[in-house]
């Protein structure tokens, strides 16, 4: 019985080191910039890798928070075409993990207090809210991503 028990026991998790993953190293640095800014208190995002569950697979890597709490899906290495390709991903990682484990939307625009979200607006990553200003239209750019510490509602 004991070789049963083991098949669904998790595989251990551990903190990826600096270097494994460039592309999502670089990504979550710029993502960790917003998390200073808007959730100082969580302290910065992490990678955490856990092996696969199928020989020869390469291992899970999660954005997780500070304490190791993580939700949702793996990033996959070879799916990230180019660095900005690469801040997507993990920008949309550490979104549901910071919803699904702190219970909030993440980040917040400022002035209508709602979610953003991460939206390429002329070849630039930036957050976007939905909420409608004054002169028209539907929706603004807060901030690029990473640069929430310039956003001002004006």
């Amino acid at each position: 019985m004991g070789p049963v028990q083991a098949h669904f026991d998790q595989p251990e998790v551990r903190r990826v080191s600096r270097g494994e993953y460039p592309w999502w190293d670089e990504a979550l640095a710029v993502l960790n910039q917003d998390v200073a800014v808007t959730l100082p208190e969580q302290g910065a995002l992490q990678l955490l890798a856990q092996p696969s569950y199928e020989a020869g697979e390469p291992e899970y890597v999660y954005v997780a928070l500070a304490d190791g709490g993580w939700h949702g899906s793996h990033l996959y290495p070879k799916t990230a075409e180019d660095q900005a390709h690469a801040l997507a991903i993990v920008a949309e990682a550490a979104q549901e993990t910071v919803a699904e484990r702190l219970w909030q939307a993440w980040p917040l625009c400022v002035e209508h207090n709602l979610g953003l979200h991460a939206r390429d607006v002329k070849g630039l990553l930036s957050w976007w809210c939905a909420g409608r200003r004054s002169e028209g239209g539907s929706g603004h750019v807060c901030a690029a991503v990473g640069a929430l510490d310039t956003f001002s509602a004006l």
